[in-house]
């Protein structure tokens, strides 16, 4: 019996192409970019010599860079998340990166498979672009659901800085320099923005928006209400707080029941393909016998599209909001 090591080389480029992005991307903007360090990004840029302004600028710049992007190739699939992940290159030099680590893998497959060229080519080219890809969906999953843990938390430091006589602006400061990122530097921006003459609930909505999260759409509405109606903002945000954590034990608590069904779900979607790799491995000849026949790229399209359909419906099934 023939073992064939293509499929476990394939998968090993491919983890080495998002090793590679991962370490562009901190060779060009620092350790500080990562999310969850202490000191947020902001501090650690104003301690290496940069103004405030000069700071603000800059952040300013990452922010919307991937707003008016439809014009870039492949790149307006990519726009959306990239905003949201707060990706720090611009749409050039992601797009330059694909191309990049396509380069890269077309290379690492010329020497290690005998692979076609234009198999190759594909490959390469799928390799480069998904590899970005996913690196890009898998920042953004990742902030959104650290800002989503992080935000009672902060909410809980304004309120007791509201209820000792600090003003929101500065209460505000005070959860941007207490506050890990991703959240850290948001509201550290925020702050600077108003602390620069823009409205404050205009900010905030603003960033509720890029990040399009409901607790932060609830969080602007009550600071832009109190702002032109009055009224107690402490006990406002405090019940927000309250019902932001509510959500999360019940979300954890479904979580939890759901779970089997999850895993029973990336089960019955995974082992199609585990077992095509498995008998491509063990035997790699096996499909020699019909690969020739006029049936044989049909039915695999067929195959195919029912596994796509099976993996979206099992998510469908399983996604169950809270």
């Amino acid at each position: 019996m023939e073992l064939s090591l293509s499929p476990f080389v394939y998968v090993a480029i491919f983890v080495g192409v998002l090793m590679l992005v991962e370490g562009i991307y901190l060779l060009f903007f620092g350790k500080a970019i990562r999310l969850g360090n202490r000191m947020n990004r902001r501090l650690s840029m104003i301690e290496e010599g940069k103004t405030n302004n000069e700071v603000l600028e800059q952040l300013r710049r990452e922010m919307n860079q991937h707003v008016l992007t439809n014009g870039i190739p492949l790149y307006s699939l990519l726009a959306e998340r990239a905003r949201k992940a707060n990706i720090a290159f611009s749409p050039a030099m992601l797009v330059g990166v694909m191309v990049g680590l396509s380069v890269v893998a077309f290379g690492a497959l010329s020497l290690l498979t005998a692979a076609p060229m234009g198999v190759r080519v594909l490959v390469s080219a799928t390799m480069g672009v998904g590899g970005v890809f996913f690196w890009v969906s898998n920042k953004a999953k990742k902030r959104l659901s650290m800002i989503e843990e992080q935000l009672p938390d902060a909410i809980d430091l304004i309120v007791r800085s509201l209820r000792v006589g600090h003003p929101f602006n500065a209460a505000l400061a005070m959860a941007a320099r207490e506050v890990p990122d991703p959240l850290g530097t948001e509201f550290g921006l925020i702050s600077d923005e108003a602390n620069y003459g823009r409205d404050l609930g205009e900010v905030l909505q603003e960033f509720a928006d890029r990040v399009g999260m409901p607790d932060l759409r609830f969080f602007a509405v009550a600071v832009s209400i109190q702002q032109t109606s009055g009224g107690n903002l402490a006990e406002i945000l405090d019940g927000l707080s309250k019902v932001i954590r509510a959500r999360f034990k019940l979300f954890r608590r479904v979580r939890a029941i759901t779970s089997e069904a999850k895993w029973s779900g990336m089960f019955l979607s995974a082992f199609p393909i585990v077992a095509m790799i498995a008998i491509s491995v063990i035997e790699p000849n096996y499909y020699d016998e019909v690969k020739e026949t006029a049936l044989f790229i049909p039915t695999a399209l067929v195959v195919a599209a029912f596994l796509v359909i099976n993996v979206l419906y099992m998510r469908k099934m399983v996604n169950i909001k809270v």
